[in-house]
């Protein structure tokens, strides 16, 4: 499962401590009991709760790409990593792990901003970009990996859970009414409400990027659904067939292409 959360520095006073970071990670200990990690400057600091899946011996996170300017926790399963890894290998990008972490720093470097809309799995993850002091958090198409953040005057914090960002409340966070009320009609808040004002969720198929002190969202992934005049689904009985066996396929060989790993 794991667990990841950080700190973003907004002001030149503010910068992150290695003893707040295992503040917030401790409290997703559940979520990541084999090993925690962290990276910290004078910007930003990453935290990580591992369950170790894939790469049992080197994938302990954060991963950095070969300068060590950009660095990624991160939470999930990317399903489609060995396809990605080998296009990226054949492009030139050089590996010191064999796990799925890996793959998305190098797909950063290739697509930037883009890179998520290249993933298929399930997932949250936080990208730091050094050279321009960016901070990009992302994830999955459909939200099945959560990702909360807060904004304080002079800091940003994240956290897979929001009981690892509640300690860094100075003041008691407040009830969101709104949330409440969506709890009692659709089972849980809906994006980007929680149950606290102050609290927000990264939506599903989207990043949050902080830049320059600027939060800003950008949609890579939308639901598409069938015109309504038309026919809810487009084929033949025996076409729609096949290409449900295709799928079914393909998803069986990703599922034992990650087994045997």
């Amino acid at each position: 499962m794991c667990g990841i959360a950080g700190i973003l520095n907004l002001s030149e006073n503010s910068a992150p401590t290695e003893q707040e970071l295992q503040k917030m990670i401790t409290m997703l200990h559940h979520r990541g009991p084999d090993d925690y990690g962290y990276y910290k400057d004078d910007n930003v600091g990453l935290a990580h709760a591992r369950l170790s899946i894939i790469d049992l011996a080197g994938g302990h996170q954060p991963i950095h790409d070969a300068p060590k300017n950009t660095w990624v926790v991160f939470n999930g399963e990317i399903f489609n990593y060995l396809e990605l890894r080998k296009d990226l290998i054949a492009d030139g990008y050089m590996f010191y792990t064999q796990s799925d972490t890996e793959v998305i720093v190098h797909l950063y470097h290739k697509y930037g901003l883009d890179f998520a809309s290249h993933l298929n799995g399930q997932f949250a993850i936080a990208l730091w970009d050094k050279i321009r002091k960016r901070l990009v958090l992302a994830r999955d198409r459909v939200g099945i990996n959560p990702l909360f953040f807060y904004k304080s005057s002079n800091r940003f914090y994240f956290g897979s859970e929001v009981k690892s960002i509640l300690p860094c409340f100075s003041h008691s966070p407040a009830l969101n009414q709104k949330a409440l009320d969506q709890i009692f009609t659709f089972w849980s808040p809906v994006s980007p409400d929680t149950l606290f004002e102050e609290v927000h969720e990264v939506k599903p198929g989207e990043l949050t990027i902080i830049e320059d002190g600027e939060i800003k969202n950008k949609r890579y992934w939308e639901w598409s659904f069938p015109d309504r005049e038309g026919p809810y689904l487009q084929g033949t009985q025996e076409e729609l067939a096949d290409e449900l066996h295709q799928k079914l396929v393909d998803a069986t060989k990703s599922a034992y292409a990650l087994m045997c790993q």
